[in-house]
């Protein structure tokens, strides 16, 4: 017996709507979910989930732990005991061409720096040594032109003593006679006043034994030593000065230059 069309349509509307709801209940066979899941793609990135940029400019990170900071070359660094056991040789007076480049020659052999403060008539002299002696890896002070008593002269004169010798950044009075309008035309010649904290004496010719005995004395890190390699003759210096520099060393001492 056929229902009436008024109760049939609800019927059939409710068969319909069992039926979708039947089919969005099972899972979609689709290739996703057929291989594997989702969260494999966020392996690829970093621990943290955080995003990776694909493009876009790079900033700079942190430093690495003992990445050296931009620093002022050694040249300006006046921090001379910061190396340890170093000790700082100076040379007066030359270039001499008897005695400087045996000086030169027993420096190379103990792989050693030093400083030399130059006479600029010396040095007009000699420049080959000069540069020699640059080349060696040695760094030059100004000594003066021809090495006078600085605070015996009138102002313009010590100035012209001052500005005629060698180009450096570093300035040596002669006979350590300085006084501050001294030191202050130095430094108007874009050089820094430098003195000695060990005096060998060894331009009184002591004899080689006593100038070697003042370089093992007067020895600590970072002081600078007055030697000489010109201004007469400097045996006794070249043989103190081997005996001296065998003996540092095998106490743990090295050799640089000024920073000038």
């Amino acid at each position: 017996m056929t229902k009436p069309p008024g109760k049939l349509l609800p019927l059939v509307a409710a068969l319909l709507c069992g039926a979708v709801l039947a089919q969005a209940a099972q899972p979609a066979d689709s290739p996703a979910t057929a291989s594997s899941p989702a969260v494999r793609t966020l392996a690829a990135g970093p621990l943290s989930g955080s995003p990776i940029a694909a493009s876009g400019p790079t900033q700079p990170g942190p430093k690495r732990h003992g990445q050296r900071p931009h620093t002022k070359p050694d040249a300006d660094d006046w921090n001379l005991t910061k190396h340890g056991k170093v000790l700082y040789l100076t040379f007066d007076d030359g270039p001499h061409p008897g005695f400087t480049p045996k000086v030169l020659q027993i420096l190379r052999r103990h792989h050693a720096k030093a400083t030399f403060f130059v006479l600029g008539a010396e040095a007009a002299k000699r420049p080959d040594l000069v540069e020699q002696t640059r080349a060696a890896g040695h760094h030059i002070g100004n000594h003066t032109w021809d090495h006078p008593m600085l605070t015996k002269l009138p102002a313009a004169k010590m100035r012209q003593e001052i500005f005629s010798g060698v180009k450096s950044k570093c300035f040596r009075p002669p006979f350590r006679d300085t006084n501050p309008a001294v030191e202050a035309t130095a430094k108007a010649n874009h050089q820094r006043q430098v003195l000695w904290d060990v005096d060998t004496k060894d331009w009184k010719k002591p004899g080689a034994t006593a100038i070697e005995h003042a370089i093992l004395a007067g020895a600590y890190p970072g002081a600078i030593v007055l030697l000489h390699d010109g201004g007469g003759n400097r045996t006794q210096t070249v043989i103190a000065l081997e005996r001296a520099m065998t003996k540092l060393q095998r106490k743990g001492y090295t050799f640089r230059a000024l920073p000038c």
